[in-house]
């Protein structure tokens, strides 16, 4: 049981548009922590391939002929990970009612897709935990990671190696320990992934890790080699946060 910590989450995608699987599979081929062992056209052929195997995660669409990913879920007697792409949102409140990881609408863009594959992990570490498995991510948290992609290539990142988060228009630059990783991601998808007792926004343009603060002000914090201003709006949060 303890191999399972080290193996990547087995997804499979459903979807009745070819074109659809194909990004949703380009994505996958992206994220090492995926493995793609099965994509369909239709969940009939889905249900029978899962009569013989088992999967981590499903990427399924929703309207779909035959049986619909709802009907789908609902049918299953064991549920993995589910998320949900589709192009009609009015499937929004059901497929939230099923309990899924998230909700992703077409066309997909690669740092949503991300960001609820961040949420897949997280929810496969808790529950390792909860069956007893202690897991470097889940016993010492400051090893606990997130994918970004950078250089054209996925990168793993340590929560403990990040000082702080700087959003700079269409890309957000991540200042670690071991150097500058500069992200094409909006800041809010990268402040979804991060944990909330380790890093807390001071800024629209600032998310900083607790853990590396040097000082503060009421309108400034020290951290790292920098200076950052604290927002107004991010204030009372943040001395709350850090009140005696």
């Amino acid at each position: 049981m303890p191999d399972e910590i080290h193996m990547p989450i087995k997804c499979i995608i459903i979807d009745d548009e070819p074109l659809a699987r194909d990004v949703v599979r380009r994505y996958i081929q992206m994220i090492p922590a995926l493995k793609l062992i099965g994509e369909f056209g239709n969940a009939i052929d889905a249900t029978m391939f899962l009569q013989d195997h088992s999967v981590d995660l499903i990427l399924l669409d929703i309207k779909m002929p035959q049986l619909t990913g709802i009907e789908f879920v609902r049918s299953l007697r064991i549920v993995p990970q589910i998320i949900f792409t589709t192009a009609h949102k009015d499937f929004a409140h059901e497929g939230f009612e099923l309990d899924v990881i998230d909700y992703l609408l077409k066309p997909i863009r690669f740092d949503r897709f991300l960001k609820a594959v961040n949420k897949a992990l997280r929810q496969k570490h808790q529950a390792l935990e909860i069956h007893g498995i202690t897991t470097p991510e889940i016993s010492n948290p400051a090893n606990s990671s997130i994918y970004l992609r950078a250089e054209r290539k996925m990168k793993k990142v340590l929560l403990d190696d990040i000082i702080y988060i700087e959003s700079d228009r269409d890309y957000v630059k991540v200042f670690t320990e071991k150097g500058l990783i500069i992200t094409r991601q909006t800041i809010a998808s990268v402040e979804a992934m991060l944990s909330e007792s380790q890093f807390v926004r001071i800024h629209r343009s600032y998310i900083i890790s607790l853990c590396k603060l040097k000082s503060f002000t009421t309108e400034t914090v020290v951290i790292g080699s920098a200076e950052l201003p604290i927002g107004k709006l991010y204030r009372n949060n943040f001395l709350k946060l850090n009140s005696p």
